[in-house]
């Protein structure tokens, strides 16, 4: 097998669901047809024939996605199963064996493995805690050569919750530019800013641009499987091709869920929905961490439903996981999945109770461990 195993997602796959309270999921508790849609939509959906639909996604669909972006209609979107397929469209439909891409650490390392298994080589540029998780752009523009075909951000940016500044992007955008790289974007967290001011898009600022974008985190709809790209017409027409050797389509019932929540009224209750959550969420979280004292190194993401925190303790991150799993019944995703130890990812998009409840075990796991460390 030429493509490594993708840690993070395995993991969570494996025993999410073994537990009593998992406290790895990275977007917000999901919604409900029956809370998210009025009796109306509920009845078309009721009705409507299972069939095929536009196997790039139905046209009203791909216009509700292309007003989310400057000056693009549908013609400039395309309609995947997930983000995760768009980033392998994307991928294959950017890069060739011997390209170089550079991306943004940490991160979703899923394009990480997909560049591997590929045959390009992959480099990373930092997030610097030291410096509240801001970019290093001149470690950026030191990996960048003329074999840079990609540079990939994530912006909200999983799993620091960091957000660009427009001077950033930018500098982002002049560095692609010196070697004619592409930006690919991924945005799925554009939404879920804490302050409800939610950020620019790449798309716009720059002609090599390709941006992922879907339902699964800032809008609570993981269930539905609907992600997108959208960038220039020609290069979302080429990834049709390999869509039509993956997918071949997305659901038309999510489809047409899709249309309805990115209409403005009702993308706006949802963001709102979830951006109280989060804000709620992240004080139990910050009441929390000073709980412990020095036990923790926190920075508050600006956006995004998760908490990525380093700790004082003599463990591994997944010895550390692993244990409160096996102990406590309960779930955190070691910084491993990151390739960085002594850290772990908190989804704090929970219901308030539960995220309380899921810290409760964590205290009394932690309070064991450290009595035995001393042991």
């Amino acid at each position: 097998m030429n493509i490594p195993i993708f840690e993070l997602e395995r993991v969570q796959s494996i025993y999410e669901n073994t537990v009593k309270y998992n406290l790895t999921e990275s977007g917000f508790h999901p919604f409900t047809l029956k809370e998210l849609l009025s009796e109306t939509q509920l009845e078309t959906i009721q009705n409507m024939v299972l069939g095929y639909g536009q196997t790039n996604g139905l046209i009203p669909t791909r216009q509700a996605i292309a007003a989310l972006y400057p000056n693009c209609n549908e013609d400039n979107v395309m309609v995947c199963n997930g983000t995760s397929e768009a980033n392998f469209i994307a991928c294959h439909t950017l890069l060739e064996k011997g390209d170089e891409v550079v991306m943004m650490v940490p991160n979703y390392m899923q394009i990480w493995g997909i560049v591997q298994e590929m045959g390009c080589t992959p480099k990373a540029f930092h997030l610097l805690e030291s410096d509240n998780w801001q970019p290093d752009l001149a470690e950026l523009k030191k990996q960048v050569t003329n074999k840079t075909k990609m540079i990939v951000i994530c912006n909200p940016n999983n799993p620091t919750g960091y957000t660009l500044s427009k001077e950033e992007m930018q500098e982002i955008i002049n560095i692609a530019d010196s070697v004619g790289a592409w930006i690919y974007s991924d945005e799925v967290y554009r939404g879920a800013e804490l302050d409800g001011v939610e950020i620019d898009s790449f798309v716009g600022l720059y002609d090599r641009v390709l941006v992922n974008g879907g339902l699964s985190k800032a809008y609570a709809l993981p269930g539905l499987r609907v992600g997108w790209l959208t960038g220039p017409k020609q290069l979302i027409d080429d990834a049709w091709s390999y869509h039509d050797y993956t997918s071949i389509t997305a659901g038309i019932l999510s489809n047409k869920i899709t249309e309805w929540v990115l209409q403005p009224e009702m993308r706006k209750r949802i963001l709102t929905r979830n951006r109280n959550m989060l804000n709620q969420n992240l004080k139990y979280t910050l009441e929390w961490v000073q709980s412990h004292g020095d036990l923790f190194h926190f920075i508050p993401p600006k956006a995004g439903g998760m908490a990525f925190m380093r700790y004082h303790l003599e463990m591994n991150s997944t010895e550390l996981s692993d244990w409160l799993r096996i102990n406590k019944s309960v779930f955190i995703l070691a910084g491993d999945c990151y390739g960085m130890d002594n850290y772990f990812r908190l989804g704090i998009g929970a219901e308030k109770d539960y995220l309380l409840a899921g810290y409760k075990l964590v205290d009394e796991g932690l309070q064991t461990l450290k009595e035995m460390i001393v042991a």
